[in-house]
């Protein structure tokens, strides 16, 4: 990635800025995910996109973020490995808003849409990405990585 889009992911603040909220506001989220991070080291393979640290899983589900580090499915498949990215990436944002307030704003909310509402969702024609917080995580992936998603949802 070029430097004019590293930039543009932090978007007007420094990338220690940036780490120092997400480990100070942000700090019970990303205690989690590097706890995972670290359990995930040895088995599996890992990248980085701007300021997270992504974790390629054997799951067979799309993405789980918490704080800058992002867990996802290793399907190899593009368009939606780089939409999972970028969409994941938004949450990652959306950490750095929230703080201790993710889990109620974002990680219930999302993961409780994800699990119980897939028949509703299909019944009534619904996206995955109709919810509040996943509308959100898309368009900021977009903002804040420079980065456009592609038409595969």
């Amino acid at each position: 990635m070029s430097e004019a889009k590293k930039a543009k992911a932090v978007k007007g603040i420094s990338k220690a800025l940036f780490w120092l909220v997400q480990w100070t506001w942000g700090l019970p989220v990303n205690l989690i995910g590097g706890l995972m991070y670290l359990v995930f080291y040895p088995k599996c393979r890992h990248g980085r996109f701007n300021n997270a640290f992504i974790t390629y899983v054997p799951w067979k589900f799309g993405g789980l973020s918490l704080g800058q580090f992002i867990f996802m499915a290793d399907h190899g498949r593009e368009p939606w490995t780089s939409n999972t990215r970028i969409h994941e990436y938004g949450h990652t944002i959306q950490c750095l808003l929230l703080g201790p307030l993710y889990w109620f704003v974002i990680g219930v909310p999302s993961a409780v849409w994800c699990h119980l509402f897939n028949g509703y969702r299909g019944r009534h024609n619904k996206s995955y990405y109709d919810l509040y917080c996943e509308s959100w995580a898309n368009k900021w992936g977009e903002k804040w990585s420079g980065l456009k998603r592609k038409n595969d949802d």
